[in-house]
């Protein structure tokens, strides 16, 4: 049965490269939007809303064994009014079904299929189906809605109030004083989950998770908890070595299926990679282990060469498969791998793994990972260390010649505003700590290229840029990470344009997204269309929850514009999460850095005079996690107020009360915390 169909559906004019992929189905996909849910109403039909995003292997499946297939496609559109979601772009649709999924099945995941009422509550839903399950359901649904419509009316209800309840955060009175008694409650059950032998937590499939790190990285630095600490390195140090790094291209893949971060699941996701950049960035501040900075820079090298848009934003995604095979452009056999690198062969398959029957499931075929320690092979080969290091560099640059020539995976090319602020905030770590001025000029120009073009006529912002457009109004996460990277672009280069910028789209947060009856934000702005809940997004997962960011990013304004309101309102939050973190740490560390810092107090640091930017350069030496820093030579900030001279001069400030200033950064860190 012929899979492609000559008319494409409504989704030919979407942005998006994952509903473009659903274009030519014979199913009549709609965007959701008025269109679609107008028809839904006017004909009294069911939504069947499917949702997924363009890296999602088994997304694709069923695209192939059912939405491709007419006699599926039949049942499809005689019944349903048929919507396709990318999740990445309209995560506030993603939320509230995925939630509904949980509800009626205890789980979740991608492809998301749910059946809704013509007025958009869900009814049924599930993930992956089989073709023939996938047809028998769709027609005992329909049915059910023919025949014995309040049956599922009486569905909708009980789900929607279901929905409508869930995350409910109610103001919580603060505790009197946060305590080091706290951390050790929230620590003590985490460690139990560390895999001491291969980093990461005691499970399978493994995710980086590079907020939990970040966390524990200061937690065990601060409080100087060895354990912690070392648990920290090795976890960073293992991933960089495994299947789930690209050896050879840089940058991580999203997730290891085993527990070995040995074989990858093949996608490589922005918002992964711009979070492990700054946390191998703050590992390398803090250790000076060279391994760690190889990491980041490799990984930005590949960022550069193969996400950034012609505009200078980012990209979301590689897709996993390419020639319709996961993995096939990132592996090797022995045979090809040799005659690549021919005398240095033998050395570099130890160093990389490569065996002739292949190291994982797909026979012959090897995913580059380091097994061996360096030391080992220097001492195995008789070689010293810049030999080592030399042929390394040469055989990554034959092999990635040979690459280069292959069938690329798919390209996700839409630019998300969340997702570009993560990396500009990575790409801000990265020039502070190497004193690296292209970062910070990349970095710049794509925050300056967001305020300029992909702002709402009202202050506001979009969340997608695409061949030239902003269509979909944004979300929280989308405020959180871009204001997060204006102020890591402050503390670079001292201009105030940036803490301005900052400043307005968190009043444009606090006008849009409150909720009267809760310290958090909605996730959707007041001026979004509305759904049939508005919900808040709470839990840190492998991206940091947008009210945890938001909470800190109002803690770090309110400091250095001295707005009270901005730093009770971050008080305010974390003292509502502050019950559930020590029942599940992981769930919740960007809170958990929120309370390490409420403990540990932030260190405001002050810079002024003609000496300033050498001053920053010597204070980035040294790792502080718990600080702001400002400066420069005029400035409208209060904590800079009356401090302006040509004399360079060091203020160390903590919970309204400064020191002296003084004249070296060894002397300022004598006064830090």
């Amino acid at each position: 049965m012929s899979n492609t169909h000559s008319e494409p559906n409504s989704l030919i004019n979407a942005s998006s490269p994952y509903l473009l992929q659903h274009a030519y189905n014979p199913v009549h996909w709609y965007e959701w939007g008025t269109e679609a849910l107008e028809k839904a109403k006017v004909e009294n039909k069911l939504i069947l809303v499917s949702i997924g995003y363009s890296a999602c292997h088994w997304c694709h499946v069923m695209e192939r064994e059912s939405f491709e297939n007419h006699e599926v496609a039949e049942v499809m559109n005689q019944h349903f009014v048929c919507i396709k979601v990318d999740r990445e772009e309209r995560p506030d649709i993603d939320q509230i079904y995925m939630y509904a999924i949980q509800l009626m099945t205890g789980s979740g995941g991608w492809p998301l299929n749910c059946i809704c009422l013509p007025d958009q509550r869900p009814i049924y839903g599930g993930t992956y189906f089989r073709k023939n399950d996938w047809i028998n359901i769709l027609e005992n649904v329909a049915a059910l809605w023919t025949n014995e419509p309040d049956k599922a009316i009486q569905y909708a209800d009980r789900l929607t109030s279901g929905i409508k309840d869930s995350e409910k955060i109610i103001p919580s009175p603060k505790e009197e004083e946060y305590t080091e008694a706290h951390l050790t409650e929230i620590i003590e059950p985490w460690k139990r989950h560390f895999d001491i032998g291969f980093g990461g937590y005691n499970r399978a499939p493994k995710f980086p998770l590079p907020n939990n790190w970040a966390f524990l990285l200061r937690y065990g630095f601060l409080k100087d908890d060895e354990s912690v600490f070392t648990a920290v390195c090795h976890t960073l140090e293992e991933m960089s070595r495994g299947g789930i790094y690209d050896q050879t291209g840089g940058g991580f893949a999203r997730y290891s299926v085993d527990d070995k971060w040995h074989v990858p699941h093949f996608e490589k996701m922005l918002y992964d990679n711009a979070q492990l950049i700054s946390l191998y960035i703050e590992a390398y501040q803090c250790t000076k282990f060279d391994s760690f900075k190889q990491t980041a820079v490799e990984s930005i090298d590949w960022v550069f060469k193969e996400m950034t848009s012609p505009d200078g934003l980012f990209y979301s995604a590689l897709d996993a498969d390419s020639e319709g095979v996961e993995g096939k452009f990132y592996v090797w056999d022995r045979q090809e791998f040799d005659s690549i690198l021919g005398d240095d062969a033998k050395l570099l398959a130890d160093y990389y793994n490569v065996t002739t029957d292949g190291n994982w499931e797909e026979e012959q075929t090897n995913i580059l990972r380091k097994t061996i320690a360096d030391d080992d092979l220097i001492e195995k080969y008789g070689i010293n260390a810049a030999t080592l290091y030399d042929k390394v560099q040469s055989a990554k640059a034959k092999l990635i010649e040979v690459r280069d020539k292959r069938i690329r995976p798919g390209l996700d090319d839409k630019c998300l505003t969340a997702w570009n602020g993560m990396m500009i905030k990575a790409l801000a770590d990265a020039a502070t700590v190497l004193n690296h001025e292209l970062y910070y000029s990349k970095a710049a120009a794509a925050a300056k290229f967001i305020l300029t073009n992909v702002k709402t006529k009202n202050g506001g912002l979009y969340r997608n840029f695409k061949n030239g457009k902003a269509s979909i109004t944004g979300f929280l996460d989308d405020y959180a990470f871009l204001i997060e990277a204006l102020i890591g672009l402050y503390e670079y280069d001292f201009e105030e344009y940036w803490l301005t910028e900052a400043k307005a789209l968190a009043d444009y947060v606090i006008t849009n997204f409150s909720d009267p009856d809760s310290p958090m934000f909605f996730y959707t702005s007041a001026e979004s269309e509305s759904l049939i809940a508005r919900k808040h997004e709470i839990m840190d997962n492998v991206i940091p929850a947008s009210n945890s960011t938001m909470a800190q990013n109002l803690k770090k304004l309110g400091l250095l514009f001295d707005v009270e309101a901005y730093i009770n309102q971050a008080d305010e939050m974390l003292a509502a999460i502050f019950p559930k973190i020590k029942t599940y740490g992981s769930a919740y560390s960007n809170w958990a850095i929120q309370l390490l810092n409420e403990i540990q107090g932030i260190n405001e640091i002050a810079i002024v005079g003609l000496e300033t930017d050498a001053i920053k350069l010597e204070l980035s030496n040294h790792y502080i996690p718990n600080k702001i820093t400002l400066g420069g030579t005029k400035s409208n900030l209060p904590l800079l107020k009356g401090k302006q001279s040509n004399e360079t001069k060091v203020y160390i400030c903590r919970n309204k009360v400064c020191q002296l200033p003084v004249k070296t950064v060894e002397e300022a860190l004598a006064y830090l915390h």
